[in-house]
């Protein structure tokens, strides 16, 4: 049998657009083919994502397995990866990623001199991304939006815990607390919460990078965002420790806004107050235009930066808001969020 130091875990769903530039992302690494392993696993694709694949196979110099699953979500398309790997380590990367060419020697250095049980790396994007996909990764990466909450930021407001976008695990962490969930969204977290919580030696690997595509206009971004928001509380559910106080303020936010928007209209009593905080929100969206062309140089890009920011904390705060008030107040169960036709 292979001794591979790395098992590259992909659980795709039509992505056969995509996936081609992950798969070459993989045989352009710096470390040596014969340290891994990639195990695609596609969960009921409806696309020609096996025809891609098996071409792939053909031709490519690393290990590349393809496996053809119903369709169950990312978790358990996971698991069974992790059932069929045989390297040392575990690594996830979405499928809509491409690998930095230094991505698995970074991972491999940090191992050598970490020895951690966990770890996860960010996620960025290249010079040739569209604008949206920038602006996109801004607000999912800066310190003024999300990236503190996502432990992205050097400058971290809560908890690391690795994403499934860029993660890794020792084998022996699958072999003693199990695998992934069945949540849609968030089940990555939740099984990070589980290692961190069992007292794995959990780090960042800042340097092992990923170049992440992600969604492609305001309204897939918009419905991206308000499943996060519901997971967080299907999270809470589950563990009440993944529910830290930061996790309220896109909710407060989003409907404190609307709430005072809609007094005003009605009542005229608290116009001053809206004309404040309106103000404070076109200096803090001001702010990120210019922090946004700071780091791409795009125009564009930066144009767009300061909208995905309000698109993603109002659709965050709502769907958080709508699913707390289900879940934590009516007691009702799982509700999932935008399902039908999620990548349209």
């Amino acid at each position: 049998m292979p001794n591979y130091l790395f098992s590259i875990i992909v659980p795709s769903y039509n992505r056969s657009d995509e996936i081609i530039d992950l798969l070459n992302s993989f045989g352009k690494q710096s470390i040596l083919h014969k340290k891994f392993e990639v195990l695609l696993v596609d969960d009921g694709s409806t696309d020609n994502t096996e025809e891609v694949v098996n071409k792939f196979i053909k031709e490519t110099d690393y290990k590349l397995s393809f496996y053809k699953r119903n369709h169950e979500g990312p978790g358990p398309a996971r698991n069974y990866g992790m059932s069929k790997a045989i390297g040392e380590y575990f690594l996830f990367i979405d499928s809509d990623c491409i690998a930095d060419i230094d991505w698995l020697k970074n991972l491999e250095i940090a191992i050598q001199n970490e020895k951690p049980d966990a770890f996860g790396g960010p996620d960025g994007v290249l010079s040739n991304f569209s604008p949206m996909q920038k602006a996109i990764d801004y607000s999912m990466t800066s310190f003024l939006t999300t990236g503190g909450m996502r432990g992205h930021s050097k400058k971290k407001l809560a908890k690391f815990y690795p994403r499934s976008f860029n993660m890794g695990i020792h084998k022996t962490i699958y072999e003693n607390l199990g695998g992934m969930g069945t949540l849609r969204h968030g089940q990555d977290l939740e099984f990070s919460r589980r290692i961190v919580a069992s007292g794995a030696k959990v780090i960042p690997i800042d340097n092992a990078k990923v170049y992440h595509k992600r969604r492609t206009s305001l309204r897939k971004f918009f419905k991206q965002m308000f499943n996060w928001g519901v997971a967080r509380i299907n999270l809470a559910k589950l563990d009440q420790a993944i529910l830290e106080p930061l996790h309220f303020i896109p909710a407060v936010g989003a409907v404190g806004y609307t709430l005072l928007t809609l007094f005003t209209l009605v009542t005229g009593l608290t116009l001053e107050l809206w004309i404040g905080g309106t103000g404070l929100a076109l200096l803090i969206f001001l702010f990120i235009f210019f922090d946004a062309f700071r780091k791409y140089k795009d125009i564009k890009a930066a144009s767009l930066a300061p909208i995905v920011s309000a698109y993603q904390i109002f659709a965050y705060g709502y769907g958080f808001t709508v699913n707390y008030i289900r879940r934590i107040i009516f007691k009702k169960g799982e509700f999932t969020g935008f399902v039908k036709k999620y990548y349209k």
